[in-house]
């Protein structure tokens, strides 16, 4: 069980705590949400309240309930509207709700819409920090596929230090940054001016911290359009780069771009072992054949892929020399594809620290063995024409809507 929020305000380094599924995240998630005292901020792509997602809305109203400010952002295209009777039940607890993006009447046809709100952030008081790929969403549950028999594969982080503050910065800037333009909308000038001065009042700092003493070295990467595009990209390359012994990425939609794929090959030929679990189990068209076309190329330089069948795999981590003093590992929001690393908002959190990277590496060694299906490359050349034609037209589509937004990749 998590420790209480409460508990935290005299962490000096950073404390870092890997979480697996909700299974493991929500009753940590919940914990501290019940220990919250005065503020609680929260930021999700899906908010989906069937089966334990319920859980997390409850506690949300509960700390509105007892006089906690909450803040609930959640995106346009993940969830959109939260539906009745929820929405109504938590604004009438005090629950404060903002959609990031609303699609509107023209949707994905405007390419300004394709950028989301991606990041899954909460925090507590200002003490306390979740972040990861989880969304709140059961793993039992999907809302294309319904029930699913085994859980979805999926990490998060808590984590104390001054990280936290960092990320409570952003997310208040965010919080005030939309309700101005929604203020401006309404012709409500003067209330946009509060809010654009109650935004500058954040200030967002990005810096190492929590080296000294027994505390874990962390960061938090943010990605967004404006000053931080390529953060959590460039950590991924120069991590890569400096790979000595073995590389272990987990990643749901994975198309990299031609520097991530150059220095993953080059990796492998200087005689890292890299390893990649991708998704096994069809979710999206587009994401699903669109990562294929790279395949090759990768397994020929010697990058060994496993396909991971035992239910949708959503993680986005990766684990670097575990087993050494450079020990590297991130867990996060963001995908290794273009959607999440040139258009969208994400978050992840960056671990030096061997404990934790030989636990998050254990975890992923074993969803290798246990549910991975090693991709051998002459059963890869040998697919059918049919599969390879898809590949191909969703591969040229996603290039295509990326010329569009005036990206490159």
């Amino acid at each position: 069980m998590a420790t209480p929020a409460r508990q935290t305000k005299t962490a000096t380094d950073h404390h870092i705590q890997l979480l697996q599924g909700t299974q493991e995240f929500f009753p940590a998630l919940i914990a501290d949400m019940d220990a919250a005292l005065s503020d609680l901020q929260f930021e999700t792509y899906i908010f989906d309240c069937t089966g334990s997602g319920g859980l997390v809305a409850e506690a949300l109203m509960r700390a509105a309930g007892r006089g906690v400010r909450v803040h609930l952002v959640v995106d346009g295209l993940g969830t959109g509207r939260l539906p009745e009777p929820w929405r109504s039940r938590m604004m009438a607890a005090g629950v404060r709700i903002q959609v990031y993006a609303p699609l509107g009447p023209l949707g994905l046809l405007l390419p300004t819409r394709w950028r989301r709100l991606h990041r899954k952030l909460c925090v507590i008081d200002g003490c306390v920090l979740f972040c990861g790929g989880i969304n709140v969403l059961d793993d039992f549950h999907d809302p294309n596929h319904g029930e699913l028999a085994a859980p979805r594969f999926d990490f998060a982080v808590r984590a104390v230090g001054s990280l936290v503050q960092q990320a409570g910065d952003t997310m208040e800037q965010l919080w005030w940054r939309m309700r101005a333009v929604r203020d401006v909308r309404h012709r409500r000038l003067s209330l946009a001016l509060a809010d654009l001065r109650a935004a500058s009042a954040a200030r967002v700092s990005a810096r190492w911290a929590g080296a000294g003493g027994r505390g874990m070295r962390a960061a938090l990467l943010l990605r967004d359009n404006l000053r931080h595009r390529t953060r959590i990209e460039r950590a991924y390359l120069r991590a890569i780069a400096q790979a000595r012994r073995e590389i272990i990425i987990a990643n749901a939609y994975f198309v990299p771009g031609g520097k991530l794929r150059r220095a993953l090959m080059l990796a492998a030929r200087r005689g890292v072992r890299v390893r990649l679990l991708l998704q096994g189990r069809y979710e999206y068209f587009m994401q699903y054949h669109a990562a294929r076309p790279v395949y090759g190329a990768l397994l020929a330089a010697g990058v060994e892929i496993y396909e991971y069948e035992p239910s949708f795999l959503h993680a986005k981590v990766a684990v670097i020399d575990a087993q050494s003093r450079r020990a590297w590992a991130t867990v996060g929001s963001s995908n290794l594809d273009p959607l999440s690393l040139l258009l969208a908002r994400e978050a992840n959190v960056v671990v030096r620290d061997a404990s934790f990277a030989q636990e998050l590496r254990q975890r992923l060694v074993r969803a290798m063995k246990n549910g991975g299906r090693p991709l051998d490359p002459h059963e890869y050349a040998a697919r059918p024409w049919r599969a390879r034609v898809l590949d191909r037209i969703a591969f040229a589509t996603m290039r295509a809507a990326l010329w569009v937004t005036g990206n490159r990749y």
